[in-house]
């Protein structure tokens, strides 16, 4: 076991509780899909986890990560290269990694873009730079807030394929995203959240008996379960 979430409640402001009861793991070699709509608390999560959450009461055990934020990080003045050269520097990781950097920028295709600002990148090459970042490194697991954001088909078929490597390698990979079509082909396990709560997790198979719909999509199964909590 790789990721062990256990948070009764969290927020940004004291008594503001924005979510709670969350509990889940991850296994090393799973992909699991956290699922919810626009404000539901996924990313709210995330950040608890990563602990720069200002309040959480709960535990959270986790081991070394590589993160896709939601939104791209990116400096003002630096080049691409510089930002990957900057990670590699902190690290103390030069000599080791920087084989593996060129690997990813030929990947992503921009290898031809090391001396170019990333802010001046449209939305899908800054995400590219962001995956680069994120994959640099081996870790034992990955957070992604909505990793497909902005890519092209091509680059969707590169991360899709890192993704599955990650998970041979036995990597623990915890995924936000709206690409529900996506996530039913890829994940192993689903965390349906709303509102700060989860609304049940488990396998496909195991969501679909849970709504009584055996041929049920993941779109399906998250409007019957909202249709359920908006009724309770």
């Amino acid at each position: 076991m790789t990721i062990d979430i256990n948070i009764h409640k969290g927020g940004y402001v004291e008594g503001e509780a924005i979510i709670s009861n969350i509990q889940f793991q991850v296994n090393s070699g799973e992909l699991v899909g956290l699922i919810g709509s626009n404000g539901a608390g996924k990313s709210t999560t995330l950040q608890a986890m990563m602990g720069v959450l200002p309040i959480v009461d709960g535990q959270v055990t986790i081991e070394t990560y590589g993160y896709v934020p939601e939104r791209p990080i990116l400096y003002e003045y630096f080049t691409l290269w510089e930002h990957i050269d900057f990670y590699l520097r902190v690290t103390g990781k030069e000599d080791s990694l920087t084989k593996r950097a060129k690997d990813l920028l030929e990947i992503f295709h921009l290898d031809h873009k090391l001396h170019d600002y990333p802010t001046t990148f449209s939305k899908g090459m800054q995400q590219k730079v962001m995956l680069i970042l994120a994959f640099l490194d081996k870790h034992s697991t990955y957070i992604l807030d909505e990793p497909f954001m902005g890519l092209d088909p091509q680059a969707m078929r590169k991360l899709l394929t890192i993704l599955e490597e990650l998970k041979a390698q036995g990597a623990a990979i915890l995924m936000s995203t709206h690409a529900l079509d996506t996530a039913e082909k890829i994940c192993d396990r689903f965390i349906l959240i709303d509102h700060g709560r989860i609304l049940q997790q488990g396998t496909l198979a195991s969501l679909r008996l849970a709504v009584k719909q055996d041929k049920a999509s993941l779109l399906d199964i998250f409007d019957t379960l909202l249709e359920e909590n908006r009724h309770d």
